[in-house]
């Protein structure tokens, strides 16, 4: 059975939330060293983790959970229509401007002047297609992944393809099915045997949820929301040797911002509050991210705690405790099947475009005009 079409998992014009993994192609390592060179690309997890916190504070689309392997990436992305709507013309276009700045007398420069932003903005057609792509979940994966690819293979001295394909989405259609993928994807290096418990695995979200929990700051890798004056930039461009406007614009890369932030404030929160009308899209203004928006109703520390007994257990592990059952029971999951579903994930989910409570999967069945979605059945033991 194929992979279906983009148009009918997800669009741009409303709000919904993706599974997506993206697997490297080559027998190098993505991340991680390499056992038959020997060649250590640990630092590629940092550049992966850097692009999506740049991309989370332009882009409409909100990052719920992540992790870094060494041969692929999972994440969690939920797509915001209703922020870009909040957004003015002259932000939609520095925004874009920001991440695919094209080819401009200024490229140099690389940021994009009060002058591009407004030659943008006249021509509507295109601030209209622009404004659409912004809160485009297959947008956001394509400006992850190419720049990656092209720094591999600079590194590397190759060229060709680094990533196997187009990356795999599976849409999640309700809580219980995002509660169990987020904790499969932050449990992932525990079930790579990688790491011991979600405490001791960088470069995912529970580790950066947990590190900042203890007040751990690290360096933004926000984008600059300010265009350049035009006049300043045509200044430097006379002024500056190349040289000179080659390592600033490193230094601006390294921080763009200068500012420092902690390690999750990039990240959606995870507490959805209840008090929140659904129709208001909470806009982030800090500059991390896109919205304060949660999307889990349990509090972080329930969170964490679920995660953590589900990391020690593995499969065939103890009785879920009676505080966590009823968590798991309140949003239909079966909760001695726990252990099962976030540990044999692949079984259940592994090869469905759809991940959800059986009765979530045959409602977004019936909205694509299918009978139902692949793991449909076998998924219904793990939900009451």
């Amino acid at each position: 059975m194929t992979r279906p079409p983009r148009a009918e998992q997800f669009t741009p014009d409303e709000v919904c939330v993706v599974h997506a993994v993206q697997r490297c192609v080559r027998r190098a390592y993505l991340a991680g060293v390499d056992a038959a060179t020997g060649k250590d690309y640990s630092c590629r997890r940092e550049w992966i983790r850097r692009r999506m916190e740049a991309l989370a504070s332009v882009l409409a689309i909100d990052v719920l959970s992540y992790a870094v392997m060494s041969s692929h990436l999972h994440l969690i992305i939920r797509n915001r229509p209703d922020v870009v709507a909040d957004w003015t013309d002259s932000e939609v276009a520095l925004r874009w401007l920001k991440v695919f700045p094209g080819r401009r007398l200024e490229e140099h420069l690389a940021e994009p002047t009060e002058n591009d932003v407004q030659t943008l903005c006249r021509d509507k057609d295109r601030l209209a297609t622009i404004r659409r792509r912004l809160s485009d979940i297959s947008w956001f994966m394509r400006a992850l992944s190419e720049p990656i690819a092209r720094r591999a293979n600079k590194v590397d001295e190759c060229t060709g393809h680094f990533w196997e394909g187009r990356f795999k989405a599976q849409r999640i259609v309700d809580e219980a099915g995002l509660l169990a993928c987020s904790m499969y994807v932050d449990l992932n290096p525990v079930r790579a045997a990688m790491a011991d418990s979600p405490d001791h695995s960088p470069h995912t979200s529970a580790f950066d949820r947990i590190e900042a929990g203890k007040g751990k700051r690290i360096e933004s890798a926000a984008f600059d929301l300010q265009p350049i004056p035009t006049a300043e930039a045509a200044k430097q461009l006379r002024e500056t040797p190349l040289d000179e406007r080659r390592q600033q614009r490193r230094a601006k890369r390294r921080s763009p911002t200068g500012r420092n932030m902690l390690r999750d404030a990039w990240l959606a929160p995870l507490t959805l509050q209840p008090s929140t009308l659904s129709t208001d899209p909470q806009t982030h203004t800090a500059g991390f991210r896109s919205s304060d928006r949660g999307f889990l109703s349990l509090s972080i520390g329930d969170y964490l705690r679920l995660l953590r007994w589900t990391a020690r257990q593995g499969v065939g592990g103890k009785k879920v405790p009676a505080g966590l059952a009823r968590t798991l029971t309140a949003l239909g999951i079966d909760a001695s099947m726990w252990r099962d579903l976030v540990w044999r994930w692949k079984q259940y989910f592994g090869r469905s475009s759809c991940v959800g409570r059986p009765e979530s999967m045959r409602a977004d069945a019936a909205r694509t005009k299918h009978q139902w979605h692949r793991g449909q059945a076998s998924a219904s033991t793990c939900f009451v």
